[in-house]
């Protein structure tokens, strides 16, 4: 993170994150997948093992990119630097199609935004918002 105010909306990369946002910042989301035979799921956020079976056999993997809307919130007030600027905003929760699901924000949403209106099930696509040298996943009306 370059110097100035503090910001609540950017990662903290180790070692093992570093993969994932590698990948974020070419315009790919990725999920982990289980290795370990009867298990093979799928899991979001990524961990070193399978939240399923335990198995330390698991493997990065792209993900589509597709999801629906499970629920979502729309913010009004958020005094935590940037998300101030960025009010009213979208926090949801989305299904992946590959099964797992993720917290995340719905952008181009609403009158004036370019989007409509949400709704529960709604067909939505991953994009990536730009910020001090990362690219964070969000997502989108499916077009």
């Amino acid at each position: 993170m370059s110097g100035g105010a503090a910001r609540f909306d950017l990662p903290e990369v180790d070692d093992f994150s570093r993969t994932y946002w590698d990948a974020a910042a070419e315009g790919r989301l990725l999920l982990r997948r289980c290795g370990a035979a009867g298990c093979g799921r799928v899991h979001h956020y990524p961990r070193e093992f399978c939240p399923y079976c335990w198995s330390e056999d698991v493997r990065w993997e792209e993900a589509s990119g597709r999801a629906t809307l499970y629920t979502w919130s729309v913010v009004h007030r958020n005094d935590l630097p940037p998300f101030g600027e960025r009010t009213p905003y979208v926090a949801a929760v989305v299904d992946l199609v590959e099964g797992p699901r993720m917290m995340s924000e719905v952008v181009e949403w609403g009158e004036g935004k370019g989007g409509g209106e949400l709704s529960v099930g709604m067909g939505l696509e991953v994009v990536f918002r730009e910020a001090d040298g990362f690219a964070v996943p969000v997502f989108r009306a499916r077009t």
